[in-house]
């Protein structure tokens, strides 16, 4: 006998709901994690405190107001990390109160401290006794998560340098910052230090950021960055950071030097895999600390599965969830439909992007016809009365049935209006559906009946002159 039927490692977003999945079908489940990061990366230093340091920001600047209160609007004059903090840390702890009661509430085992393998059906947890334990189980679920990656040339000092994770303690907001690497996360912090005010300079290697986002989409953020007074170096290269007393002095390859506050790294992450005693169960991971799974997730070990950021692309919170109760199912015996192909991609720069589907580049590549459906919010009466003069929504159409190929959305709301597309590309609906439907007025989801009806004059005109 087994102490468990299942025993997962991590409380993230995939171990959780791991978890609740195994625990739902009758197994007795247990889940690993240490006394301080209950909820993973993503409650405590990754997704959940980026947004809602994200929406602090941007109430507390007033920044989407000024279009209707003029430029010199702000809730608050002068804008502390305290202003900031405050909000985060109540987010942070109802959120570990919720997963706590769903854990809890499912009669899942919570087991404190951090584990690793002591062979293919058991772990040792150190709890910080000074006496590890030995827990047995069935099957397991690694859902370690990442952590950001680090250079080994640059001394962070969680002050002047600091990576992704230790952005969100810093003492003061920086009036001058570098982010290097111009990913989503660097984008995501870059655009929050703007909008506070902060001077903000990306330093990217390759020619481009976002290079996965339709372009049309990624030109439209680089220019409200810019108004935010952001500098782009793409190109180019960090060679050293050096520390001095009143700030750090960042020198490219190229030569140029910048002088900045803060200094933040960005350059993806690093799997959490290093303490688990892989070995011990018969596992590797790569030089990222990432592990293999299959189409079930399972490992090269047969009752050993991986979810989540430490099995790599696409590493998002949504995914991670659906990878985790998938491989539950799996280890329990349970049929379940696969993941759908057809997921959404959110990004929360100021403002904001998400996309589900192709880009216009990908369908241009693989030779696929498609006609474009524009709709800008400023033609919306729910865009005037928000104050956003810049959003747009974009339709990419097949011009043969009229099916939805792509849905990108730029501002207000955008990774909550993108669900619409995604319901419809899912269904295999088309335009027509779009174009018949009675949206409430006014809202930003008429977007999509007016760039509906922009496509589907296009493809009309089209079609009128061919016969």
């Amino acid at each position: 006998m087994y102490d468990f039927d299942l025993l997962v490692l991590g409380t993230g977003p995939s171990g959780q709901k791991a978890a609740i999945a195994a625990a739902k079908l009758g197994r007795r489940v247990a889940i690993v994690d240490r006394r301080d990061m209950l909820g993973g990366v993503c409650i405590n230093t990754g997704t959940v405190p980026s947004k809602t340091l994200r929406e602090a920001v941007l109430y507390l600047t007033g920044l989407t107001q000024r279009d209707l209160y003029g430029s010199s609007y702000r809730v608050k004059d002068e804008i502390t990390v305290s202003d900031l903090a405050a909000r985060t840390q109540h987010v942070i702890s109802r959120q570990t109160d919720v997963i706590r009661n769903q854990l809890a509430r499912n009669r899942i085992t919570l087991i404190t401290g951090t584990g690793r393998f002591a062979d293919p059906h058991a772990v040792w947890v150190d709890g910080g006794s000074g006496r590890d334990i030995r827990v047995t189980f069935d099957k397991a679920i690694i859902a370690a998560g990442t952590r950001p990656a680090r250079p080994d040339s640059v001394d962070f000092d969680e002050r002047t340098i600091v990576d992704s994770d230790g952005v969100i303690n810093l003492q003061a907001v920086p009036r001058s910052m570098v982010v290097v690497g111009a990913g989503v996360i660097g984008m995501e912090y870059a655009s929050m230090f703007a909008a506070l005010g902060t001077k903000v300079t990306v330093v990217e290697r390759r020619e481009r950021m976002l290079d996965f986002c339709d372009e049309e989409i990624v030109e439209s953020l680089k220019y409200h960055l810019r108004d935010l007074s952001v500098t782009f170096r793409f190109g180019e290269e960090v060679a050293a950071v050096e520390k001095h007393d009143a700030a750090a002095l960042c020198i490219l390859k190229s030569g140029k030097k910048i002088v900045a506050d803060t200094v933040m790294y960005s350059a993806g992450r690093q799997g959490q895999t290093d303490d688990l005693g892989l070995d011990a169960a018969g596992l590797t991971a790569d030089r990222r600390g990432r592990i293999s799974v299959d189409a079930n997730y399972r490992t090269a070990v047969e009752n050993i599965y991986a979810v989540g950021d430490v099995i790599g692309f696409p590493a998002l919170a949504s995914t991670s969830m659906e990878q985790g109760r998938l491989a539950a199912q799996h280890a329990c015996d349970e049929p379940a439909r696969a993941m759908h192909g057809l997921q959404p991609i959110g990004i929360y720069t100021i403002p904001e992007i998400s996309f589900v589907g192709q880009t216009e580049e990908q369908l241009t590549e693989s030779s696929t016809p498609f006609e474009v459906g524009i709709a800008r919010y400023r033609e919306l009466a729910r865009g005037q009365i928000v104050g956003d003069s810049y959003g747009m929504l974009k339709l990419l159409v097949s011009p043969e049935d009229g099916r939805l190929l792509g849905v990108h959305v730029f501002g207000t709301g955008a990774t909550e209006i993108v669900h619409i597309g995604q319901a419809v590309m899912g269904c295999g609906g088309t335009i027509d559906y779009l174009v018949d439907a009675v949206f409430n007025y006014p809202t930003l989801a008429e977007a999509y009946k007016v760039a509906a009806l922009d496509a589907a004059n296009k493809i009309r005109n089209i079609t009128r002159i061919n016969g």
